[in-house]
């Protein structure tokens, strides 16, 4: 099982929720049937749990994004690169089988695959200094 495909997709998947106001179930179950690889190449029980822990802990999420941003609101900042955020604060948080290094590192390369250049050290600054206040 793939964890850096599966982390991906996660991010697809919670951005498509920030879009659409769909629920998490509908979302995993609209994934599941429209996913036209095996679902057996990624991990969608690691999928439905940061989804799940994202979701459960927004507002804690959304504190800690908050705190750590310097001369940015939370409304200032991308739907894409808001998703990245919640979804790298949630492993580093929740998720006790991914160190927060990794979660950090995995969360810039996404950012270089879905965002611009310029998001890159935005990303990597908000998440260092959430990192340093856990």
């Amino acid at each position: 099982m793939n964890r850096k495909k599966s982390r991906e997709i996660a991010m697809e998947l919670l951005f498509g929720m920030t879009l659409s106001k769909n629920t998490l179930e509908e979302t995993i179950e609209t994934f599941i049937e429209d996913y036209e690889m095996n679902l057996k190449t990624i991990d969608l029980e690691y999928i439905k749990e940061i989804l799940a822990k994202v979701e459960e802990n927004i507002n804690e999420i959304d504190k800690k994004i908050e705190g750590s941003l310097i001369n940015w609101k939370l409304d200032r900042i991308s739907k894409v690169n808001i998703s990245i955020l919640r979804l790298a604060i949630a492993e580093m948080m929740y998720l006790e089988d991914v160190p927060e290094k990794v979660a950090i590192n995995e969360a810039i390369e996404i950012t270089k695959k879905y965002s611009d250049e310029k998001s890159v050290s935005f990303i990597n600054g908000v998440l260092d200094r959430a990192f340093k206040e856990l």
